[in-house]
């Protein structure tokens, strides 16, 4: 288990005399511990605390192990009644608390003690909590051991059908929440048991125009050393029963692990559903506005005027993350040739797709935005056009506010005599929700070695090598910041798009002209438009061959906008179909091979006779 942050110790050196990367990760740790020290971290209420000793008791009950147990144990404290503690975990400002622990090997019926030094977010230890009456609850997160190809045994959690949600995992156990005065200072016993269970999740029913299916592939399962699926939901174009003759162009729509096709309703909203709030977008009914959209989808998909083509959603939640990122990776495994060789062919055989990559394109937001782009620049020939909103960070000099290559420490910007912390997540006016440390901080507290299943971990997962004990290893300290730059290189090697695009453009110009399509909000929560402009600097300035594509920003547009300035984020981010399918449908009518003309929506091959001699 990794040395808690009261044991690092400053190196026995003036930080004049540090290399800068070190002194950057003495002061963060140095302003840490000064810290502490003000709110008597290391005065006499800390050592009362110590001395008193809060221990919390866990039940593994027989009636929910049979058998030895590894996962991670998460203790989850609340001083909000109206959800689970489970459910209130977050980057935001509103977030409850977590501690986390690993437990390998528990027995049924046996009762573990929690760590007193377990990593916690947003309160670092269970000791600096502060007294007072809470909602109780702890979760036990199943892991599976995977015994790889490349020789290593590890312990992860595989997805169960919920796209990597920790709090939502079926066989996940926990506790019924309980009311309880904590106090630290005072000690005590609290005794807790995971007697209940999270159920399995049911399939989605197939309908007219959604299809589900789920293949085993051979690649992924090679790699994991057990059977891996791949899986589709596929919304199948107006007519398509009606015409067995015609086939159709395919759209890879990449985002989040998909239950079932999303933003597709046949039926319209629901009269009697309750009114959600939306907390990010200020709006009362947002629910009610989602399933119009979805009501609005589907008359536009079977109206007479839409294109008609098949457009697919893949689930593809690994032991990491609700998603792959599409990408052949060291640590994940070769998911970009498992989509791309095995389940797109099968794809498009079942659903009488063209099958050439001049009928194929691929668009998405956020996650989906960068596996767009990357699906077109490592695939160049199997897509005609990608369509990258919000893409997550493209170019590593601008890995949200870290430069990975340039910068020393991930958490601070540092100075000869201060630091500033970096930034995580703002608002659209600048207001600040979260810094890089403590995001990286919440990771490490649902799960050590890059478990969490969270952003920074997923990232670290794909891009990085993997480390000498089977895991990602760092591309930085999770605790200080440090940045290792030995990693730094692999990524810009292997992932870093901006970088692949600069390095490679006289060979893939040719290959990707008039293909990439960027959108992004220049008030990005994530800071993700500075990656953006750094690759729309190089995009411009090609002429051999011209990029032939286009980079938008919306104004004061925070994450998910997708390049339609006429709508609100909360509106647009519900229409990437109806927005890139027109654009779709106009390349495909200029860069059709001969022979293949559309016909009552659909597309037909009929080759020119050859002339008779």
């Amino acid at each position: 288990m990794p040395k808690p942050l009261l044991l690092l110790q400053p190196a026995r050196m003036s930080p004049a005399r540090m290399s800068p990367a070190h002194r950057a990760g003495w002061l963060l740790v140095a302003g840490v511990l000064l810290l502490w020290g003000g709110l008597g971290a290391f005065g006499p209420a800390r050592q009362a605390a110590a001395n008193a000793s809060l221990n919390i008791r866990v039940l593994f009950p027989k009636t929910r192990f049979s058998a030895p147990s590894d996962g991670r144990l998460l203790l989850l404290i609340s001083k909000d009644p109206s959800a689970e503690p489970r459910f209130q975990i977050s980057e935001d400002l509103d977030t409850q608390q977590v501690f986390g622990m690993d437990v390998n090997g528990v027995q049924p019926g046996q009762v573990v003690t929690f760590d007193p030094q377990a990593d916690g977010y947003p309160v670092l230890r269970l000791a600096d909590l502060p007294p007072g009456d809470y909602f109780v609850q702890v979760l036990f997160h199943r892991y599976e051991t995977f015994r790889r190809s490349d020789g290593h045994v590890v312990k992860l959690p595989m997805d169960r059908g919920e796209g990597q949600q920790w709090n939502r995992a079926p066989g996940n156990t926990y506790s019924t929440p309980r009311q309880i005065t904590l106090n630290p200072q005072r000690g005590g016993t609290v005794e807790l048991s995971l007697d209940q269970e999270i159920p399995p999740i049911p399939p989605p029913p197939d309908t007219k125009y959604i299809k589900h299916f789920k293949i085993r592939s051979e690649l992924l399962s090679k790699f994991w050393g057990r059977p891996m699926e791949l899986g589709a939901c596929v919304l199948l174009p107006e007519g398509f029963d009606e015409h067995p003759d015609l086939r159709y162009p395919l759209c890879v729509f990449h985002g989040h692990f998909p239950y079932t096709f999303d933003g597709f309703r046949e039926t319209p909203p629901d009269p009697d559903l309750k009114p959600d709030y939306s907390k990010r977008f200020k709006l009362t009914g947002y629910n009610r506005i989602q399933q119009q959209a979805a009501y609005d989808f589907y008359k536009t998909w079977t109206s007479p005027d839409f294109p008609r083509l098949v457009i697919v959603e893949i689930q593809h939640a690994n032991p990491y993350y609700d998603d792959s990122y599409a990408v052949n990776s060291a640590n994940v495994g070769p998911y970009g040739d498992a989509i791309m060789r095995e389940l797109i062919p099968e794809i498009e055989r079942r659903f009488r797709c063209i099958g050439q990559g001049w009928a194929r394109f691929t668009y998405g937001g956020s996650t989906g935005g960068w596996e767009a782009l990357a699906a077109q620049i490592f695939y160049p020939d199997d897509f005609n056009g990608c369509f990258a909103a919000c893409p997550d960070p493209i170019d590593f000099r601008a890995y949200t506010t870290v430069n990975i290559y340039a910068d020393d420490n991930a958490y601070v910007f540092g100075g000869p005599w201060k630091t500033v912390p970096r930034p995580g997540k703002r608002d659209y006016l600048g207001h600040l929700q979260a810094t890089v440390q403590q995001m990286n901080q919440l990771e490490l507290a649902l799960g050590s070695n890059g478990r969490s299943g969270g952003q920074w971990d997923i990232w670290q997962a794909v891009y990085s090598p993997v480390g000498p004990d089977g895991y990602p290893k760092p591309i930085w300290d999770k605790r200080t910041g440090v940045i290792d730059k030995s990693v730094a290189a692999y990524w810009r090697e292997h992932y870093d798009l901006g970088d692949i695009l600069r390095r490679n453009w006289k060979t893939l110009g040719p290959r990707l002209q008039g293909k990439i399509h960027i959108y992004c909000g220049d008030m990005d929560n994530y800071y993700l438009n500075n990656a953006v402009y750094l690759v729309e600097e190089f995009l411009a300035a090609t002429t051999d061959p011209p990029y032939g594509g286009e980079v938008r920003y919306g104004d004061r547009a925070e994450h998910c906008w997708n390049g339609d300035p006429t709508r609100p984020n909360a509106l647009s981010r519900l229409r990437y179909n109806e927005m890139y399918v027109p654009r779709i449908m106009e390349r495909l009518k200029a860069t059709a091979p001969p022979g293949w003309t559309m016909q009552q929506g659909g597309w037909v091959f009929r080759p020119k006779a050859a002339p008779k001699p």
